[in-house]
């Protein structure tokens, strides 16, 4: 029963306020990217748009079908990547990645609010779904930058 209760207090009211209140859920008419990404072992999936001008993110969008835990990540990320560098965007999918697997450091700033998911880090068939937004915001930006070297 500790197992359960457990997994009642992963849900805290603050991840549940985030799930609820998801930013930036119209999609974009005109993407320079879009990434549909799914978490084989819960079905959770996110579809992402972006634009990007001058180096940074200039619009997103997204669709999100997850668990309370990956609407929570997207509702962080949708909030704060508009104005971020692709660097930025990749450091924070890679710190977001660290902080679940290996107890890694927060994400930096705009993203440290994802430190509300380090309780996630002991429910490893969670982990795809929290990290389903940032992965395919980083698949977008690398086919924008893929597409701007070939023009």
């Amino acid at each position: 029963m500790s197992g359960d209760n457990d997994l009642i207090k992963l849900y805290s009211s603050r991840i549940l306020a985030l799930a609820a209140d998801m930013p930036a859920l119209e999609r974009l008419e005109a993407p320079d990217a879009t990434v549909k990404k799914r978490a084989p072992l819960c079905g959770s999936t996110v579809t992402v748009d972006l634009t990007v001008a001058d180096g940074r993110v200039t619009g997103y969008g997204q669709e999100v079908k997850a668990c309370a835990l990956g609407q929570a990540a997207a509702s962080i990320v949708g909030a704060n990547i508009v104005g971020c560098t692709p660097d930025e965007v990749r450091t924070a999918r890679d710190a977001l990645k660290a902080m679940l697997k290996s107890d890694g450091p927060t994400p930096p700033a705009p993203f440290d609010g994802l430190e509300v998911l380090r309780p996630a880090r002991d429910y490893k068939n969670r982990h795809a779904s929290i990290l389903l937004t940032l992965d395919a915001s980083v698949e977008a930006l690398d086919m924008i930058a893929a597409a701007s070297s070939c023009a």
